[in-house]
Order: structure tokens, then C-alpha cells, then sequence
């Protein structure tokens, strides 16, 4: 059987290149198509044949602006030669074409959420800075086309697969499609550890500090509960989380690090905070592996594992008020972390390939 694999771009480390990493796991042979590689950015795919366009030439820092032109380049991209197509895409790579003898699975993250369910906050921040007063009302100008050009895109795969109810749910909303949910792959072993006696003291969240991630609504309400707060990680809302922490001693802000590192501090903290709205969240699972309890907004993909009262709890709104609640309520001591940890077992890698196979398998059949 002849396959290609297609993502957007693959210029940084990610939830949505965890995936596509596991796919070039399952079809090692198979070439992975691209608009923008940098392999100084993200090294895990040494081993694969990386094909890009005419788009390798423009600097993929900037691949934010490139929407209308991303889209141009997979609409263009006709893979009609392969038996199987797979796209990994949160975008526009769902856009390829193919053949009538081509069965295409897209493996879809959640709807292009810059054009449809997070438009309003991406107007309010576009993420550019200083640039935010100039990119806002092109942004608004071009996004009806855009969006059009999406839901076209979105009609042209056999088959949709997405990484929770919530995703679902939004891809049936805007792209008016059918999706079967097979969570995303998640290295539980790497972060399970062995029963140990560390002292857990104050909360902990990592991720990429972006506004719509509202790290900064973490930081207020430990601070209004008297909570300690370590963030790790860098974006571009770092100095704005600075201003929002105001010098607190409760906050601590430690720079990326391993995986090792991470599962050394999930298991001295009494929890993980996990305060977006996100189609899933790799993070938190990846703290519950490591059996630490995870408080998380009940909205979006974390009301796929978080269970109240038995690995965490859910807040009820995006506020400060409400994660300040339960934060003061929270005692860490009254969960059990073989649950806790047994909880996280399902999002295992291989648990995902042997779904994802099975599912290829029935509708290449």
C-alpha cells in the first residue's frame, strides 16, 4: 500500500507533531508532506523524507501571516498517486488533492481556530505585539474568504478522525462532518514514576505562553488564594504574565526544560492547572501519568479524562473567581495516586497506533 502522510508545517515541537510523529511511527516509509520544515526546530523526523514546496523559501517564524497563502499551496498538492493519505492538521492541510482511488483520513486536531471558534480572542490578540493595530483589520478583511476556502477544504476527506467529544462537536458545527474521537498519543511511560515520598507544595502549569492559554488567570487566582504557582515554558505573553504575577512571591516562571525535569516537578506539586479551552490538552495527561491531580476548566477536551473527585477537578467558569474556589477547597491528600495515575493508562502511544490502525484497517478494507 502506497501512503503519504501531510501536516501543515513542521517547524516547532507540539501537541499536533506528537501525533504526526507517531503516524511516521506506524508508516515509517511513508513521506510526509509539508509546507515549511525546519528541522532545527523540531529534530524528531531525521529518519523521514520531508517534502516541501516553493513555501520552504519563505522564513517560518512568520508562517502565522501565511494563512491565504498556505492554503493556495495545499489546495494545489495533488497526491492522487497514493493509496492512503493521512493529514495531521489543525489548518489547512486537509486542502490536498486527491483521487478517486485515494482513501484521505484527516486527523483533525479541531476546526482552524483562528476562522471559526477562537476567532473573537485571535482579533482581540492577533499575537504580533506591536504589529497587533496592523494585522487585526486585515485579518478581519480576509477571514470570510478565508473561512469558505476552509469549510471547501473540509469536504474533501473520505473520513475524519479528532482527539475528543469536544473537537467533535466543533467539526460537526462548522465543517458539517462526521467524526470517530481516537485521543492523541501521549508518553505515559516517560512520565509514570515510581511511588515516591516527595513533599507536594503549591500548583504547577507548562505549556506555550500564548494569551488564549490564560496562564494569566492561574497566576491571579493563586494569588488570591495564597497558592504557589511554578509556570514553565516561554512565548509571547511571558513579560504580560510577569506583570500579572506584580513581583507575588507565590509565583515562580522557570524556562522550558526535559521531560525529566517536568516529571521531577509534577511530582513535588500539589496540581496541575489547566485553565483554556483546548479540543485536549497533552500537558494534564501527561500530569496525571506522573500522578499529579489535575484542576481544569469544565469545558473543551479535559472533560474527556479529568473526573471530579477522583484524578482532579473541574471549574465551572473561565474566571478568576471560580478557579479561586476551588482552589481553596483543593487538598491534593484526599486522591489516590494509583487512580490518578491509572487514568492517564488509556492515552498511552501505543494504545493510539493499535486505534488508529484498527480504524485505517476497516476503511481501507
Amino acid at each position: 500500500m502506497k501512503v503519504a502522510i501531510v501536516c501543515d508545517w513542521l517547524t516547532n515541537v507540539g501537541g499536533a507533531e506528537k501525533v504526526l510523529l507517531a503516524i511516521h511511527q506506524m508508516y515509517p516509509e511513508a513521506p510526509i508532506y509539508t509546507s515549511q520544515y525546519n528541522p532545527r526546530g523540531i529534530d524528531w523526523f531525521h529518519d523521514a523524507e520531508v517534502k516541501t514546496g516553493w513555501m520552504k523559501i519563505l522564513p517560518s517564524k512568520l508562517r502565522r501571516l501565511y494563512p491565504m497563502i498556505r492554503q493556495n499551496y495545499f489546495n494545489h498538492l495533488d497526491l492522487s498517486d497514493y493509496d492512503l493519505v493521512i493529514s495531521v492538521t489543525g489548518a489547512e492541510a486537509k486542502s490536498i488533492k486527491c483521487g478517486p482511488n485515494t482513501t484521505h483520513i484527516c486527523y483533525c486536531h479541531v476546526p482552524t481556530q483562528y476562522y471559526w471558534q477562537m476567532y473573537d480572542e485571535y482579533v482581540e490578540n492577533p499575537g504580533f505585539g506591536i504589529f497587533n493595530p496592523i494585522v487585526r483589520p486585515c485579518f478581519k478583511k480576509f477571514v470570510r474568504p478565508l473561512r469558505k476556502a476552509d469549510y471547501i477544504g473540509a469536504q474533501g476527506p473520505d473520513y475524519f478522525v479528532t482527539i475528543s467529544d469536544y473537537a467533535a462537536k466543533m467539526i460537526k458545527k462548522y465543517y458539517d462532518r462526521e467524526a470517530t474521537v481516537i485521543a492523541p498519543p501521549v508518553e505515559i511511560k516517560k512520565f509514570k514514576t515510581v511511588k515516591n515520598k516527595a513533599k507536594r507544595e503549591g500548583f504547577i502549569n507548562y505549556s506555550r505562553q500564548v494569551s488564549w492559554k490564560r496562564q494569566d488567570l492561574a497566576i491571579r487566582a493563586c494569588i488570591a488564594a495564597g497558592k504557589k504557582l511554578t509556570i514553565i515554558g516561554s512565548g509571547p505573553e511571558h513579560n504580560n504574565l510577569v506583570k500579572a504575577a506584580n513581583n507575588s512571591k507565590l509565583i515562580t516562571f522557570l524556562p522550558a526544560m526535559s521531560t525529566e525535569g517536568l516529571r521531577e516537578e509534577l511530582i513535588k506539586s500539589e496540581g496541575f492547572i489547566f485553565p483554556s479551552i483546548e479540543p485536549f490538552g497533552i500537558a494534564p495527561v501527561e500530569a496525571l501519568a506522573a500522578g499529579c491531580p489535575v484542576i481544569a476548566l469544565n469545558e473543551g477536551g479535559a472533560r474527556d479524562y479529568v473526573k471530579p473527585g477522583k484524578n482532579g477537578e473541574l471549574f465551572k467558569e473561565q474566571s478568576v473567581d471560580s478557579l479561586t474556589k476551588v482552589l481553596k477547597k483543593f487538598d491534593y491528600t484526599k486522591y489516590k495516586r494509583e487512580e490518578i495515575i491509572e487514568s492517564a493508562e488509556f492515552f498511552d502511544v501505543a494504545n493510539f497506533k493499535k486505534r488508529l490502525k484498527e480504524f485505517v484497517d476497516e476503511k481501507m478494507a
